[in-house]
């Protein structure tokens, strides 16, 4: 029997309800494919501020790098607003991400055809859409150095740097084409090289690794006309890779095309780590109703068997399941409409274990 170390950080807010309602699916996983998964809580955001000082723990830290993979919930809630910025929850997650070296960021936006109203653009333009944008995690504006506001002439001036080195470039693109290989052989890279010599680099080395890769379709696009496209033809997208700030901007975008960005899963990965978390936030105003939406954090999961476990199968149950869920009608507050069955946490869980024991072949 295969075994698998994860770590659990349940977070602020809701993380505790979605991610106890997502651990019951990945029970499920067990008996259904014979694996066996072991899980050790860790402390990080609000919580770990309140219990310990600090956003993320050194005791954190090393749990994460002593399992096969990180699954959170969410952090942070108007309790810790006024904290210095440094010492916010939100300041665990980027120092996660920084010092498991997790440089890529995985963000699927997927339409489902149960919720395709929900989208803002017309069914006919959005149908069959099924993309995964690969944002560059740790480098360029975000990260760069020189960074501040200094005084120049008696006036002050705000300097972010866009810096990227060609193997922090090298190394993102590699498994972006990876990962189309495994999907449907494309790969658009995202930059402005028009204009910007970082973005110049970025393009030679995308070109530079094509050529180890030559089943995967490679389409370069400026990212303005990335932006545009999106919403003019959503579904021709496979694979996107880009940088840092262009896919913070474009992973959002695609999220809103879909029209279910509350449903959207996500993973930072890195050579030896991966990190596996909703996109929504901690939502602390619904936090102990029990009506909180568990199925991104289920669909992170569902990410997790993939990328990190190499249990496609199982993967793809999951989302068969949470598909058939939707199909059923079972709708938890946030996705709720007229004619619909109206249910909680638990009972749209229930509803998606259910279907995994029907669909399991």
């Amino acid at each position: 029997m295969q075994s698998f170390r994860i770590a659990v950080l349940k977070g602020d807010g809701i993380g505790p309800e979605i991610v106890d309602a997502t651990l019951r699916v990945l029970g499920k996983v067990e008996e259904l494919f014979n694996v066996k998964f072991e899980y050790k809580e860790g402390l990080i955001g609000g919580i770990a501020i309140d219990e310990t000082g600090t956003p993320l723990p050194d005791e954190t830290l090393e749990l994460c790098r002593d399992s096969d993979a990180v699954l959170l919930g969410a952090v942070g809630g108007p309790k810790w607003d006024n904290l210095p910025t440094d010492k916010r929850p939100e300041r665990g997650l980027l120092k996660i991400r920084k010092e498991l070296d997790l440089y890529a960021n995985l963000r699927p936006a997927k339409v489902w055809e149960p919720l395709i109203d929900a989208s803002p653009l017309k069914p006919e333009v959005v149908r069959g859409t099924d993309m995964l944008v690969v944002r560059e995690l740790t480098g360029d504006v975000y990260y760069g150095e020189p960074r501040g506001i200094f005084e120049e002439g008696g006036k002050r001036v705000g300097v972010n740097t866009m810096r990227y080195t060609e193997d922090e470039i090298r190394r993102v693109v590699i498994k972006s084409f990876e990962i189309a290989r495994k999907r449907r052989k494309k790969l658009t890279s995202v930059d402005k090289s028009n204009v910007l010599e970082v973005s110049g680099l970025w393009k030679q080395v995308v070109e530079e690794v094509s050529k180890d890769y030559p089943d995967v379709e490679l389409e370069h696009l400026y990212v303005d006309n990335c932006a545009m496209q999106l919403v003019r033809r959503p579904s021709s997208f496979d694979v996107i890779v880009t940088g840092n700030i262009f896919g913070d901007i474009l992973s959002d975008e695609a999220g809103v095309v879909v029209g279910s960005l509350g449903m959207l899963p996500s993973a930072s990965v890195g050579d030896k780590h991966a990190l596996y978390e909703p996109v929504h936030g901690s939502a602390p105003d619904i936090a102990g109703k029990g009506v909180a939406n568990p199925i991104a954090t289920i669909l992170s999961a569902a990410m997790m068997l993939k990328y990190s476990f190499g249990m496609d199968k199982a993967s793809d149950l999951v989302e068969k399941a949470v598909e058939e869920t939707l199909n059923q009608g079972y709708r938890t507050p946030d996705i709720y409409s007229q004619g619909y069955n109206r249910v909680g946490t638990q009972e749209i869980t229930d509803k998606i274990i259910e279907n995994m024991e029907r669909y399991k072949t």
